[in-house]
């Protein structure tokens, strides 16, 4: 797909994060890339992420929108903010409408943008779609924690 870094690889090399972690072997790590004013990500289950034969478990997905989400959140308030690298960011709230059931054994593409900001936290709309079709949305709110936060400083 890219043969350049990941936002999670260039800022976060020894993430632990079970969907973005790139330290995490038993994680999802998903690779988010900047596409224009959107990051894109493209991940591929494997059968022991299935909720019934098939089908892509909803948590997974939940978990696919979340994190991408975030990744897409830090990468713009750390440009809009002027700094070289993303501040630590968390979920605050998130909601996934699932539109339809997601195919596990399709390539999974992500696609988020953030559609309002501050200084210090971002609203994210993003899409996961498989065989060109959208199989479910999210909107979320991600925000920059602070020192004496468990995340602050963890990539």
């Amino acid at each position: 797909m890219n043969n350049e870094k990941s936002l999670q690889e260039t800022y976060s090399s020894n993430g632990v994060c079970f969907g973005c972690g790139t330290a995490n072997e038993k994680g999802l790590r998903i690779k988010s890339f900047l596409n224009g004013e959107e990051t894109i990500c493209e991940w591929h289950a494997e059968s022991h992420h299935q909720a019934f034969p098939g089908m892509l478990s909803g948590g997974i997905v939940g978990t696919l929108l979340d994190c991408h989400s975030n990744w897409t959140a830090a990468h713009f308030l750390m440009k809009q903010n002027g700094k070289d690298a993303p501040d630590c960011t968390v979920t605050a709230n998130y909601s996934v409408k699932l539109l339809r059931p997601t195919p596990f054994d399709a390539p999974i593409k992500l696609v988020a943008r953030v559609v309002d900001s501050t200084e210090d936290r971002a609203t994210v709309e993003a899409e996961l779609i498989a065989n060109d079709k959208v199989c479910a949305t999210c909107k979320g709110l991600f925000v920059i924690v602070k020192e004496g936060h468990p995340a602050y400083h963890r990539w």
